[in-house]
């Protein structure tokens, strides 16, 4: 029998980390390998959105 990996998810409706998919697909990021990466998600997803809005306004320019 094959032993399954523990997901840790991002919950945005809560702003809490979730094992498992607990909450519907809306409102979860992940999924993470550990609890830390998930409670970092928010920065994360922060830090790559500004990235891409100056990679965009370089194309722009």
């Amino acid at each position: 029998m094959q032993e399954q990996e523990v997901e840790y998810w991002f919950n945005t409706h809560t702003g809490q980390v979730e094992v498992g998919k607990q909450s519907i697909a809306l409102h979860r990021l992940g999924p993470f390998a550990t609890r830390e990466e998930a409670e970092r998600a928010p920065d994360v997803i922060a830090k790559r959105a500004a990235a891409w809005r100056e990679e965009e306004e370089k194309e722009r320019d």
